[in-house]
């Protein structure tokens, strides 16, 4: 008898614990959604308090900031991101007018016009559209904008400047991501960053930026410890560094390159990467760098695209072009 009851207890101890096992195992499986860092509406709200700064500029007495934005052929694409970005300006008040040129244009007429830009004391902000025809140096012709005048940040010396932890007009898209990093309060001291792309205006004043000091001039650095992945880096280290990244920036253009178990769980993941491509409905959309729908469900917070780092983007152009207004502004008055 005492053995029947012993048996008894045995078994309903092990279906106990096989209960417990099945409800934690599928607690440990279930998926927590990440938070959707929104990059469109933090770009209209950027955009909302530059209206208020530049309202108030104007009412101060000074003229409204001017943006020139200069595209060369005839490319669809840039047609329509010149567009965007003309659209978004005078939306904050800033007078911007697109200047067009036939694809035949030559590297030396391209650079002639940009020197009549530089010195129109009228226009605040150049802006050259890439990419440009065959035959066109397109780091002369960015070389060629006046640093003060360049909204792109595209410049050696602000470049330079930013590389020196010294105020300067930083590239775009490189701004957007470190704005969005302390506008959704994602912490970056201390904490572990991979920089998947290396490209001179995107990934690597991205990573100059997050392991600059906070206490420096700029204002920028983010006390994070950086890594820099790029094309060459083998995948097996890719995945890696990638796992040990509390966050995760990637800029490299190639379609989901960035999988969920590549992610940390909790991780913060920013993609920068748009590429279009055709669905096997021959419908084409807008894809990132990251596995979107699966890595959702295992960072802490992750971009979407379209809507994430793109819209950041022009609303930093829109305040760099502003900035040039204050910088030009301050020297005519000394």
């Amino acid at each position: 008898m005492r053995q029947i009851i012993c048996l008894r207890v045995v078994s309903s101890l092990l279906k106990s614990t096989m209960r417990s096992h099945t409800f934690f195992d599928s607690l440990g499986s279930a998926s927590i959604m990440a938070k959707i860092l929104d990059g469109k509406g933090l770009a209209k709200d950027i955009r909302n308090e530059l209206k208020i700064k530049i309202h108030n500029w104007v009412l101060q007495g000074h003229r409204a900031p001017s943006l020139k934005c200069v595209i060369v052929g005839d490319d669809p694409a840039s047609h329509t991101y010149v567009k965007n970005k003309i659209q978004a300006a005078i939306d904050v008040g800033i007078e911007a007018e697109t200047i067009r040129y036939e694809a035949n244009l030559t590297e030396e007429e391209l650079l002639m016009a940009i020197d009549g830009l530089n010195a129109n004391s009228e226009v605040d902000g150049i802006l050259i559209q890439l990419p440009l025809p065959g035959g066109i140096d397109e780091r002369k012709v960015c070389n060629a904008v006046a640093p003060e005048k360049d909204v792109d940040g595209f410049h050696i010396v602000n470049v330079g400047q930013l590389c020196l932890d010294m105020p300067t007009i930083v590239p775009a898209t490189a701004l957007a991501v470190v704005e969005m990093l302390k506008r959704f309060k994602i912490e970056t001291f201390g904490r572990n960053a991979v920089v998947v792309g290396r490209s001179k205006n995107v990934g690597m004043p991205i990573a100059m930026m997050l392991h600059s000091d906070m206490s420096h001039d700029s204002g920028l650095g983010m006390d994070a410890t950086v890594t820099i992945c790029h094309r060459y880096t083998p995948k097996e280290k890719l995945d890696f560094y990638c796992r040990n990244a509390d966050i995760i920036i990637t800029a490299t253009g190639v379609p989901k390159l960035i999988k969920a178990d590549m992610v940390k769980p909790g991780a913060t993941v920013i993609d920068v990467g748009i590429v279009r491509v055709t669905g096997e409905d021959g419908k084409t959309r807008l894809v990132g760098d990251v596995d979107y729908d699966e890595v959702s469900k295992v960072a802490g917070a992750v971009t979407p695209v379209p809507g994430g780092v793109g819209p950041m983007t022009v609303a930093m152009l829109m305040h760099n072009t502003f900035q040039a207004a204050q910088r030009q502004r301050d020297n005519d008055q000394q």
